[in-house]
C-alpha cells in the first residue's frame, strides 16, 4: 500500500512538473534576449525569461492560451497556442520596436515630453492609490558575482568564498530565491509568507530576498536607496531632470505609449538617467529603464544600479501593474570588482482580497513550515523564471561540495591549518576554532592592548574568550571572557570576567553574570575612548579621561518581552575606589598646557578625590519602546525593520541603595526620545530629547551624578545627535533636574548639489542645534555647519563641522574633525 502511494504521488509530481509551456525568445538577429515578460492575457499566469532568453511558464491544464510576450523596446507579441500536452515548446522572435513622431503634435516653442511628465506627475497620487489591496505571487532570485579576487585583502586570506570562486578567483558567492505570497492594504498593510526558500550550498538556509524590500515605486516622490534618489515624476521633478520625446508606439491593448529620455540636470545630484515610458491619456508607468550610481546613493563601491521594470494593462480594473523588476548593479573596491542582479517577478494578482481584521499585523514576513526543505521537483515546478547554465551549475557544484563542507574530516583539517601557532601569536593575538563542534577560543594581543593614562601609566589589556555555539542553532550560545590589565606606572594588576548565555535570536533573550575588578571612568557615558585619550595624553599633554576603581559583582538580563518594547535590568553590587595620578610622562611636552588631577572636581588639586571610598548596590531598569515595530519571522531569528514613521522611547530608573555611606543612596528618573525622519530630496532631519531628575541625591558620589556626553579633544565620532562637541566632560555634571535637545539635519545633496563645480565633489551639508538645561547652571548651547561624506574616491569617512558654542554670553568656537562609520 506504502508504495502504491508513493507512485501515486510521485505520478502527480511528474504530471504538474510537466505542465508547463517552454522556449526561447530571440531578436530577429537569434540573439537571447533576457527577461521579456510572458503571460496569459488573463494575467493568471506569467514568467520572464532567463539571461539566455530560455522561459517556463507553469499552467494548470491542457486547452487554448493566448500569450503575451513583452518586452521594453520590442514589440509586443500576442501568440495563441492550442496545448494538447505537457511540456508544449514554442520559441519566439521579436521584432524591435519602431518608435514614431507621427501621433504627436510638436510645437517648435515647447517640448511634448514636458506636457507628458506634467500629466504623469498631476496624477501621480491618483495612479498609486488605484491600487488599493491585492495579493499576489511573488518570485525572486538574487546572485552576486565576484571578478578576479585577491587572494588577500588588507593582508588577511580571503579563501574561495564557499566555494564560490574557480581558479581564476571568479564565480558567483551568492545564489537564493524565494517564491512567497504577498498581500497588501493601501496605505501600508503588508504580509509576506515565503513557500519556499533556496540558498546554494546551504541547504538549511533561508533567503534574505524579501517581496517588501525589492519594492521600488517610481510613483513615490523618491525612492530610499541608502539616499533618497528622485524620481522622474516626483512633483518637483522639473528642478531636477530635462525630458526628450525619443518617440511612441501602441502596447497590445492599443494604447499609445510615449518613450522619454531622462537626462538630470546636474548629474552629481540624488537622480536616475534613462527612459520612462508613458501611457497617454492613463498618464501611468508602463515601464523603466533607469539607472543611478553609487556615487549618488552614497554607496561608494557600488558602481552602478540599473532599473528595469515592466508592466501590463489589467483589463478587468483599467489600470498597468507590475509584473516584473530586475535591478543590475557592479561593484568594485579592495580590489574585487564583480556584479549582481536581483530579479522580481509578481503573478496571479487578485485586486479583490476578502482581508477581514486580522489578515494584517506587525509581522510583514513569515515562513511556512519547511520552506528551505522543498526538492528540486518542487523548485522546478514552480519556478517561474528558468536557471541559467551558470546557476544550474552553481547548485550542483556547491550541494556536492557542501556535505564534504560541513563533515568532520573537512572542517578538522581547515582548523589544523588555521589554529597552528605562528611565533607571532604571543604578541598579536591567538585563536582557537573546533568548527565541527562550534567553539572557539581566543586571545587577544597584548601589544594592540597597550594604552596609557595618567592613573595607570602605560597599560595592557588582554581578553580571552571561550565560546560555545549550539550544534544546530548558531543563534544560542554561551561564552566565557575575561580581560587581564596592568598598569605599569602604578604597579598594579586587575582582572574581571564573566559568564554570558545568548538563549535565541527571536526575543534576544541574553543573560550575563560578570564580576571583579576593572578601572572605569567616572562619565559613564564614556565620552572618549582609551586611544583616543592616549593620543592627547601622550602628544598633546591632555589627560582627559579620569577614572576610578570599580570592584564589583553583578547579572544582567535583557529581552524582547512583546513586539516593540525591549526590556534590559542589571543588579550590581560595587566598591568604588578613587584614584590619583602616578605619572607625569609624556611624548611631547608643551609649554603652554599641564596635565590635570584625576579629580575633575578639583583639576589643580593632585591630592584630592571626587568622592570617599565606599561600597553601594545599583539597580538599573531600562524600557525601550519602538511604536508602530512591525517584523519579519525567520525559522531562528526575527529582524526588527527600522520605521522613520515614530520615535523611539527610552524610560530608565536607576537605583544606588545600602551603601555604607549613608547620603550615598539616591533615585533617578530619566527618559529619551529619539527618531530619524527621511525628508525625501530635503534629506534627513534628526533629533533626540532626553531629561531626568533625582531623588534624595543632595551629597551623592560625584560618579553618580548624570554626566553628558561632551568633547574636548576636537574629534568626533559616529552618531553627533547626543554629542556636545565643545562641552568639557564634567563641566555641567549635575544630581539635580536636567533635560537636553538635539537637533540635526543632514541636506544630502539638496544644497551643495544645485551650487556649480561645488556639486561634482558630492558633499553633504548638515546644519545642527544642541541645548542643555541644568538646574543649577545658565543654559548651554552649541550650533554647527558642517559637511559630511569628505573623503576621496570610494573612500568617503570624514566628516568636519564648525561649532559656536554659548553659555550666560560666552562663546566659543571650534572645528571637529569626525569620522563616520
Amino acid at each position: 500500500m506504502y508504495r502504491l502511494l508513493l507512485l501515486f504521488f510521485l505520478l502527480i509530481s511528474s504530471s504538474s512538473v510537466l505542465a508547463q509551456i517552454t522556449g526561447k525568445v530571440t531578436d530577429n538577429n537569434g540573439e537571447a534576449l533576457p527577461y521579456v515578460n510572458v503571460y496569459t492575457d488573463n494575467g493568471h499566469f506569467g514568467t520572464t525569461t532567463n539571461e539566455n532568453g530560455i522561459y517556463s511558464l507553469k499552467t494548470s491544464n491542457p486547452g487554448t492560451y493566448h500569450l503575451v510576450f513583452q518586452f521594453l523596446g520590442f514589440k509586443s507579441l500576442k501568440k495563441e497556442v492550442n496545448v494538447q500536452k505537457f511540456p508544449f515548446e514554442l520559441n519566439i522572435s521579436m521584432e524591435e520596436e519602431t518608435t514614431s513622431l507621427s501621433e504627436v503634435t510638436v510645437d517648435a516653442n515647447e517640448n511634448p515630453a514636458n506636457a507628458i511628465i506634467q500629466n504623469a506627475i498631476n496624477f501621480r497620487k491618483e495612479n498609486a492609490a488605484k491600487v488599493e489591496e491585492y495579493t499576489a505571487d511573488f518570485y525572486s532570485r538574487g546572485l552576486w558575482r565576484i571578478k578576479n579576487a585577491p587572494e588577500k585583502i588588507l593582508g588577511q586570506e580571503i579563501g574561495d568564498l564557499g566555494g564560490g570562486l574557480d581558479s581564476t578567483r571568479s564565480g558567483i558567492v551568492y545564489l537564493s530565491e524565494t517564491i512567497s505570497e504577498i498581500s497588501y492594504r493601501k496605505p501600508d498593510d503588508f504580509k509576506e509568507k515565503i513557500i519556499a526558500s533556496k540558498v546554494s550550498g546551504n541547504d538549511n538556509g533561508f533567503s534574505l530576498n524579501s517581496a517588501q524590500e525589492a519594492y521600488f515605486s517610481f510613483y513615490k516622490n523618491t525612492i530610499e536607496i541608502n539616499s533618497d534618489i528622485v524620481s522622474p515624476i516626483a512633483d518637483y521633478a522639473f528642478n531636477y531632470y530635462n525630458y526628450k520625446l525619443e518617440g511612441t508606439f501602441y502596447d497590445d491593448n492599443g494604447h499609445l505609449i510615449n518613450k522619454i529620455k531622462v537626462t538630470p540636470k546636474r548629474p552629481e545630484d540624488r537622480v536616475f538617467s534613462g527612459y520612462i515610458y508613458i501611457a497617454e491619456d492613463f498618464w501611468q508607468i508602463f515601464g523603466v529603464e533607469l539607472k543611478t550610481t553609487g556615487k549618488a546613493i552614497q554607496v561608494q563601491p557600488i558602481e552602478t544600479l540599473q532599473f528595469k521594470q515592466n508592466y501590463k494593462f489589467s483589463e478587468e480594473n483599467g489600470f498597468y501593474i507590475q509584473i516584473s523588476q530586475t535591478v543590475d548593479f557592479e561593484f568594485a573596491m579592495f580590489g574585487i570588482a564583480g556584479d549582481g542582479r536581483f530579479t522580481a517577478v509578481y503573478s496571479n494578482y487578485n485586486f479583490e482580497p476578502e482581508f477581514n481584521k486580522r489578515s494584517f499585523g506587525k509581522e510583514v514576513l513569515a515562513f511556512a513550515p519547511s520552506a528551505n526543505k522543498k526538492d528540486s521537483l518542487f523548485w522546478k515546478n514552480l519556478r517561474p523564471v528558468p536557471l541559467t547554465s551558470e546557476e544550474k551549475n552553481d547548485y550542483i557544484k556547491k550541494d556536492s561540495i557542501q556535505e564534504k563542507k560541513q563533515s568532520r574530516q573537512y572542517l578538522d583539517s581547515i582548523d589544523a591549518e588555521r589554529n597552528k601557532f605562528q611565533f607571532t601569536d604571543p604578541l598579536m593575538g591567538y585563536t582557537y576554532r573546533n568548527s565541527y563542534k562550534k567553539r572557539m577560543f581566543s586571545i587577544s594581543s597584548p601589544l594592540f592592548g597597550v594604552k596609557f593614562n595618567t592613573v595607570q601609566g602605560w597599560n595592557t589589556s588582554v581578553d580571552v574568550e571561550f565560546q560555545q555555539n549550539h550544534i544546530d542553532n548558531d543563534t544560542k550560545y554561551w561564552r566565557v571572557f575575561s580581560e587581564l590589565n596592568y598598569g605599569l606606572a602604578e604597579e598594579r594588576f586587575r582582572i574581571n570576567g564573566g559568564f554570558q548565555k545568548k538563549f535565541n535570536d527571536i526575543n534576544n533573550a541574553t543573560l550575563t553574570i560578570s564580576g571583579g575588578v576593572e578601572t572605569a571612568q567616572i562619565n559613564t557615558r564614556e565620552p572618549i575612548t582609551r586611544l583616543i585619550n592616549s593620543i592627547a595624553t601622550l602628544y598633546f599633554e591632555r589627560n582627559y579621561m579620569k577614572l576610578y576603581e570599580r570592584s564589583f559583582a553583578e547579572i544582567e538580563y535583557e529581552q524582547e518581552i512583546v513586539n516593540g518594547f525591549d526590556f534590559s535590568g542589571n543588579l550590581s553590587f560595587e566598591e568604588r575606589t578613587p584614584l590619583t595620578n602616578t605619572t607625569d610622562y609624556v611624548l611631547i611636552a608643551r609649554d603652554d598646557v599641564e596635565y590635570t588631577s584625576n579629580n575633575p572636581l578639583a583639576p589643580d588639586d593632585f591630592g584630592s578625590v571626587p568622592f570617599e571610598k565606599h561600597q553601594i548596590f545599583k539597580l538599573n531598569i531600562l524600557g525601550e519602546i519602538n511604536f508602530g515595530q512591525k517584523y519579519m519571522s525567520y525559522p531562528d531569528r526575527k529582524y526588527n525593520i527600522p520605521s522613520d514613521k515614530y520615535p523611539k522611547l527610552y524610560l530608565a530608573y536607576e537605583k544606588g541603595f545600602n551603601s555604607d555611606a549613608k547620603n550615598y543612596n539616591f533615585d533617578q528618573f530619566k527618559a529619551l526620545v529619539t527618531q530619524q525622519i527621511s525628508l525625501g530630496n530635503k534629506g534627513e532631519f534628526g533629533y533626540s530629547a532626553s531629561g531626568g531628575t533625582f531623588l534624595s541625591a543632595e551629597d551623592i558620589a560625584f560618579v553618580d551624578y548624570q554626566h553628558f556626553k561632551g568633547n574636548q579633544t576636537r574629534i568626533g565620532f559616529g552618531n553627533y545627535l547626543q554629542t556636545f562637541n565643545l562641552l568639557p566632560y564634567y563641566a555641567l555634571s549635575t544630581n539635580q533636574t536636567y533635560a537636553e535637545g538635539h537637533l540635526e539635519h543632514n541636506f544630502q545633496g539638496w544644497v551643495l548639489g544645485k551650487i556649480p563645480f561645488l556639486n561634482k565633489l558630492n558633499y553633504n551639508l548638515i546644519l545642527g542645534a544642541h541645548a542643555l538645561y541644568t538646574q543649577e547652571n545658565k543654559p548651554y548651547s552649541e550650533y554647527s555647519v558642517g559637511i559630511n561624506n569628505l573623503g576621496f574616491g570610494k573612500y568617503r569617512f570624514l566628516r568636519l563641522d564648525y561649532v559656536v558654542s554659548n553659555q550666560d554670553g560666552n562663546r566659543d568656537g571650534a572645528f571637529i574633525f569626525g569620522l563616520k562609520f
